[in-house]
């Protein structure tokens, strides 16, 4: 076997055993850790949460829910995908011992996926669509009544919202055809620094502006009044929606990470990265509202009515505006490939479908499952289950009980059942790093800690406490 093979590692086909593909650098490796972690959870979700929930108030325990639980899964995914090599059920089934279930965990991380993608691309199909309306002129402008008309109008067409989720579709799934580090790595690779660069723009423009105090004040300063067991539940929801855990694509990632890694710091960083870009569009995006009079608390559609008021005020804003769409859907082409890699890996790996047949067909199951999630503002609109339309039952679906139930079932396989000689030997890279008292660390956050949190939080999601 060559040196090339053994860092990709290898999957048995009909014809033997084959090279695997993987990230072929390391930077690859943290470029496409971040394209998954860093997207519309950063720039669309955390800002309206934010909003909904009380602004620092919030901030803080997301905080503190992405250190004790968010930081811990993910080091957990990376590590069990690296040492299986393998995809994310196939992950749990090599690593268990004989004949316990605990495969059902990746299982469960492919169908949150999936979910999470039948409603995301919807969202990102906004995105795109705001593309060619920021070419058009029509979105540039402060007067809300013009910007919330222009969004409401795209929602509640049927027509669009299909159009658009199926472009999205069309886009991610011709990326991922191209395979792991020709396709994934190449694209998050080149076009996520970019991203970074315009958000600071954004962030420094929004900051000058007229009555952006306001917006600062709410972001820094903590409400603890606002706290209570369902701010707690949605704070932790989103620790799992952003830093993309609990779906099976950190553990698929990490199948395809190179065998010297560093896991734990590279976990950090992607953590780091992703809360300072979640700090960035809060301060990109709430300035903005206090000083156009927008409300903090506008949902989902927060993004879509603040910006093009944020690019209408300044200097070339008509082309800024093109460009910041255009970037913002790299974010959200970022985030699905992991996601869709996750179904695309294990129909590629399980039963034997090529990657461009696993792909089509994944995406061909998404033009089934996410059509109720696209028009559930339109034709949908009065058709609900659970009291939720179906974009917002996929939504609370996965933050809030598939994605917490999977980070909980890891926490409980590493902590006590791999064990701590097996989690030594998998993040010192087989004892090349010198870095006992950080695993100790993380071994005992992730044994004593992670579970109990995370359990308290399906409890009070369930309403049990």
């Amino acid at each position: 076997m060559t040196s090339d093979t053994q860092e990709m590692g290898v999957k048995r086909s009909a014809k033997g055993l084959v090279a695997r593909d993987g990230f072929s650098t390391s930077l690859g490796v943290l470029a496409a850790t971040l394209g998954s972690a860093v997207g519309l959870g950063n720039i669309w979700k955390f800002p309206y949460l934010t909003g909904e929930n009380g602004g620092a108030a919030f901030i803080l325990v997301y905080v503190i829910a992405t250190l004790l639980v968010g930081l811990p899964v993910m080091i957990s995914e990376h590590m069990l995908g690296r040492r299986a090599r393998a995809d994310a059920i196939q992950t749990l089934r090599v690593l268990a011992p004989k004949r316990q279930p605990w495969w059902l965990i990746g299982a469960a991380g492919c169908l949150s996926a999936f979910l999470i993608l039948a409603f995301y691309t919807e969202v990102a199909g906004w995105v795109f669509a705001y593309i060619f309306k920021a070419l058009t002129g029509s979105i540039l402008s402060t007067d809300p009544t013009q910007t919330s008309g222009v969004f409401n109008d795209m929602a509640t067409d049927p027509a669009q919202s299909l159009i658009w989720q199926w472009v999205v579709l069309a886009v991610v799934g011709a990326i991922i055809m191209l395979g792991v580090s020709k396709g994934i790595e190449r694209a998050t690779k080149r076009l996520m620094p970019v991203l970074f660069v315009l958000l600071i723009a954004v962030c420094v423009r929004s900051l000058t502006l007229d009555g952006a105090g306001e917006g600062v004040k709410f972001l820094l300063r903590p409400d603890f009044s606002k706290l209570s067991g369902e701010v707690l539940l949605v704070a932790m929801g989103l620790a799992f929606f952003k830093l993309s855990i609990g779906m099976g694509t950190m553990i698929t990632y990490g199948s395809y990470f190179r065998r010297n890694q560093n896991i734990p710091v590279t976990a950090s960083r992607v953590m780091l990265a992703d809360l300072s870009v979640s700090l960035l569009a809060g301060m990109a995006i709430f300035p903005a509202v206090f000083a156009f009079g927008f409300s903090p608390d506008a949902g989902p559609s927060l993004l879509f009515i603040t910006i093009p008021a944020v690019f209408a005020s300044m200097p070339l804003g008509e082309v800024f505006i093109i460009f910041f769409f255009v970037l913002t859907a790299i974010a959200a082409t970022g985030a699905m490939l992991s996601l869709f890699e996750v179904p695309v890996a294990v129909l590629n790996e399980q039963l034997g479908l090529s990657r461009v047949k696993a792909t089509l067909l994944t995406m061909g199951l998404l033009v089934l499952v996410g059509a109720p999630a696209a028009l559930s503002n339109s034709t949908l609109d009065d058709f609900k289950l659970f009291d939720k339309t179906m974009f917002d039952l996929y939504d609370y679906a996965t933050s809030n009980i598939l994605m917490p139930v999977g980070g909980l079932f890891l926490a409980l396989f590493v902590g006590w059942v791999w064990g701590y000689d097996q989690v030594k030997s998998a993040l010192s890279n087989d004892g090349a790093l010198r870095n006992e008292r950080v695993i100790r660390a993380f071994f005992g956050v992730v044994k004593f800690v992670t579970p109990v949190l995370v359990t308290l939080v399906l409890l009070d999601g369930l309403n049990i406490i």
